[in-house]
């Protein structure tokens, strides 16, 4: 038998970072800023880090000036991308649905949006507020808190 030594290709993963989790970090959570700062860093080492225009604007509600924002944001950490038309469509189905089941809100959220992204584009998601993505996006990969 002879000796089948395959090399193997580990494609890197991106994953896209909700909004909740990049805050958690920066504000010094005490219940979530560890567990957010770690699963960070673990997709750091496995891949690319994205950042959408929703996440961005959400991270930025608490700054004063866009240059603080960037600081907190770094381009060198974190990819900046556009939401895909694909996702808008995706976003709007997710909340159809939502609104079928009973869904108070009138116009799709950011969650929508962020779900829709990484489904569209194949990437995994770090949230900690896994309900509404596991609702609507089933096949979305999370990295959530048990």
């Amino acid at each position: 038998m002879a000796n089948d030594r395959r090399l193997r290709v580990v494609e890197p993963v991106v994953t896209l970072i909700d909004s909740c989790t990049l805050l958690d970090v920066l504000t010094g959570d005490p219940t979530w800023g560890d567990w957010s700062a770690q699963a960070i860093a673990t997709a750091e080492t496995e891949g690319d880090l994205v950042i959408n225009p929703l996440i961005y604007a959400e991270v930025s509600a608490g700054y004063a000036k866009v240059e603080e924002v960037e600081a907190a944001l770094p381009t060198s950490i974190f990819r900046r991308e556009p939401l895909p038309y694909d996702a808008g469509f995706l976003a709007a189905k997710a909340f159809v649905a939502y609104r079928k089941r009973g869904g108070a809100k009138t116009a799709p959220l950011p969650d929508f949006y962020i779900g829709a992204h990484a489904a569209v584009a194949r990437y995994r998601l770090i949230t900690r507020d896994t309900a509404r993505f596991r609702s609507y996006f089933p096949g979305l990969e999370l990295l959530a808190p048990n």
